[in-house]
């Protein structure tokens, strides 16, 4: 990735015998070498990686590539904080190992909390459900909204029993609340009032990101304006009262799990950060009391010096940000939450998520995250277990501990490809970030569709490389094994579960005092300026979530929709396949049959033979031949007798236009519906091949996709 440049110092005598004796090489030199070694191929197109963020990655990088940098004089811990917000990096406090838990009530979750803070984890990651980030108790809200994406929580009882014997004193506690965070947090003050403990010692972030949720649902539960009022509200509260707790966590995922490239992701980011800084402004607040009440979380993707530099670049570009709204040092400091991507995690070879995420991991601590979360491998699959937990746990421990990445401040600074990527990722970022601000925003952008536009498009290029194969899902659309166990998938019963925290909660509320409980419910639905401590009260008083969200607006007609961003995983379509192929063997007795009619001896048959198989598999295909036949008659009749729908012929170009066309008519002749393919697509035949019957082609680049749910459809597998 990086040379060293030539200089008298490294050449000469001065620099030691050993740099002497071998004569320093010139860049020029160097290509004209490689290209030598091309033999004629573009250089340009055989190295240098075009990503989708629109950045020419070279394969050598060199000192002059950095020399211009202006962020390269900074060292970590002072501005611009590329290198870090704290001048000992993770060195002093290495990132805080912060597992999301999932599980869907009050009981379960504190179980695995409880387990999983004694084995690793240090921090309390509270992921609420639907209906909960909508601000609807149990009972009111539609069934399959309970428990949907993580805990159902309505009162103060609920938060007691999910964090029973969890001392919120030492462990931080991060709840990720949707569009509205002034009713978990007053449930969580009336909490630690009720336990005698205070709450200026709270640390971490109870996060609302209305922006977000926006983006993700196309609606709000309230209008957005009384949504930015609540949480001007919480941001004052606790700036007095829970000063190190943050109010703010704006959300990326969003873009990501859309299929947006690192650059958009960012950009819309801080646009969003942006608009609530001015909203807040234009409720009283000052900047300094908003920024540092801002948490930003990213999905970290598999791109591993993409992802480091897209992280530095952000807290670069976000002090740059601040500054320019007055803020001090300590406001420029960006707070990254990380967690592992979810768009390029797979149903198929499940295992295989375990080295995706041991990446990204890898990729946060690098980058210099505050937080991360480590996915575990059946995290999309399903509520994780106790083993899936261990092992992402252990990933953050080995990282550390093993790895030793948290005794380096700034691992990447200084490396020539990295501080080249850092550079590059941000102006690329800067450049989206003050499209969205000449339309006013992102909140005018979502309206006309732009940000959702920017990531349509980059998704739609993601599964056409995907499709081709040149995106890659291992065990999924390559490499795929038809011998695995799929994951066990038990479905949460939604009716069930609603039954049962409405039992609770009518327990609840008949065993609060009822005067008490309408008292405060009142003084709450007054307003005012001390809203948060009446909304304390009143949960204290017996009001569960859902009648403070009420209050606070929740349920208000909302004119505004937007066109929302699908969540969606890029190996789906290819799961698709396989599901299908999987559900066609149950009401079979077997998977849908292709049969190789492989040509000729092993050398002039087995490499297409071993692709097309590959190829085939890939749609859970059961692929037949592992012979070879000496004459098309030979291979026309084992081919009809396999039973397969369909036969790949397998063999050289060279070959083809001899044996292809007797083949194709003997098979047509006895079985006019199988559909035969050549491994292969010489580009000189296509015409005479098609002419004389071949349906279609296999070959390195051809759209695996589309031809695999082609044949599906014509099997039966699929409608």
């Amino acid at each position: 990735m990086t040379t060293q440049p030539h200089t008298k110092q490294q050449t000469g005598d001065s620099a030691g015998p050993l740099f002497s004796e071998f004569p320093a090489t010139a860049y020029d030199e160097w290509r004209q070498a490689v290209e030598k070694v091309l033999k004629g191929a573009p250089f340009d197109k055989k190295l240098i990686t075009q990503t989708y963020e629109g950045i020419a990655l070279q394969p050598l990088y060199q000192q002059e590539d950095i020399a211009a940098l202006p962020h390269l004089e900074s060292l970590p811990g002072f501005a611009p904080y590329v290198r870090a917000t704290d001048p000992l990096g993770q060195v002093q406090q290495p990132w805080t190992v912060c597992q999301e838990l999932l599980n869907a009530t009050p009981e379960a979750f504190n179980q695995a909390l409880r387990a999983d803070l004694e084995r690793g984890q240090t921090a309390v990651n509270m992921v609420l459900d639907k209906a909960t980030c909508a601000g609807l108790d149990a009972d009111r809200a539609a069934a399959e909204m309970i428990g949907q994406g993580g805990l159902s929580l309505a009162s103060v009882e609920d938060l007691r029993r999910a964090l029973d014997s969890v001392d919120l004193e030492e462990i931080p506690i991060f709840i990720q609340s949707g569009s509205l965070a002034l009713p978990a947090t007053v449930l969580l003050m009336a909490l630690m009032r009720q336990l005698g403990k205070p709450t200026d010692g709270l640390r971490g972030c109870i996060g609302a990101d209305p922006l977000g949720a926006w983006v993700e649902q196309g609606s709000l539960p309230l209008p957005l304006e009384r949504a930015y009022d609540s949480l001007a509200k919480a941001t004052a509260w606790t700036s007095a009262h829970a000063p190190r707790l943050q109010t703010m966590l704006v959300c990326g995922h969003p873009y990501h799990n859309g299929g947006a490239h690192t650059v958009q992701e960012l950009a819309f980011t801080l646009a969003t950060a942006v608009e609530y800084i001015r909203a807040l402004q234009d409720r009283g607040l000052a900047i300094d009391s908003i920024a540092t009440r801002i948490r930003f979380a990213f999905s970290i993707g598999s791109n591993v010096f993409m992802e480091i530099a897209r992280l530095r670049a952000a807290r670069l570009l976000w002090a740059k940000i601040v500054k320019a709204f007055g803020g001090d040092e300590a406001a420029q400091k960006m707070s990254i939450h990380g967690r592992t991507s979810t768009w390029n995690k797979t149903l198929c070879d499940p295992y295989v998520n375990m080295l995706r995420t041991t990446a990204e991991a890898f990729a946060g601590a690098v980058g210099g995250c505050n937080s991360l979360h480590v996915g575990p491998f059946d995290e999309v699959a399903r509520t994780p277990d106790e083993f899936s937990r261990r092992i992402a746990r252990n990933t953050h421990t080995v990282l550390r501990e093993e790895s030793h990445l948290a005794r380096t401040v700034d691992p990447a600074g200084g490396s020539w490809y990295v501080e080249s990527l850092t550079d590059a990722v941000a102006r690329q970022t800067w450049s989206l970030f003050q499209q969205v601000e000449r339309q006013g925003g992102l909140y005018a952008a979502l309206r006309t569709g732009f940000p959702q536009a920017h990531v349509a498009e980059t998704a739609s290029q993601r599964a056409a490389d995907a499709a081709r194969r040149r995106a890659v899902f291992v065990g999924t659309n390559l490499y795929p094994n038809l011998k695995e166990k799929s994951l066990d998938r038990p479905a949460l019963d939604h009716p069930a579960l609603q039954r049962d925290r409405t039992a609770q909660l009518k327990a609840y509320r008949a065993s609060v005092d009822s005067d008490w409980h309408q008292s405060t419910l009142a003084k709450l639905s007054q307003g005012g300026d001390n809203i948060v401590e009446a909304a304390i009260q009143a949960a204290s008083g017996g009001a569960t979530l859902g009648d403070i969200a009420v209050v606070l607006g929740v349920g208000e007609n909302v004119a505004v929709r937007i066109a929302p961003i699908a969540r969606q995983r890029g190996a789906e379509p290819f799961e698709a396949l396989r599901q299908a192929a999987e559900s066609f063997q149950a009401s079979h007795g077997e998977r849908p049959k292709v049969f190789l009619a492989n040509m000729g001896p092993l050398r002039q048959h087995k490499a297409r033979a071993d692709f097309a198989r590959g190829f085939l598999e890939v749609g859970g295909f059961a692929v037949l031949g592992d012979g070879a036949f000496a004459t098309p008659a030979e291979a026309a009749q084992a081919a009809i007798a396999s039973g397969a729908a369909v036969t790949v012929i397998c063999s050289t170009d060279d070959t083809y236009p001899e044996l292809a066309p007797p083949l194709v008519q003997a098979i047509k002749q006895a079985r006019p519906d199988m559909s035969v393919l050549i491994a292969g697509r010489p580009a000189d035949q296509v015409d005479a091949l098609r002419q004389a019957g071949v349906e279609d082609f296999i070959y390195l680049g051809g759209n695996c996709y589309d031809l695999l749910l082609t044949l599906q459809k014509k099997i039966g597998v699929v409608a």
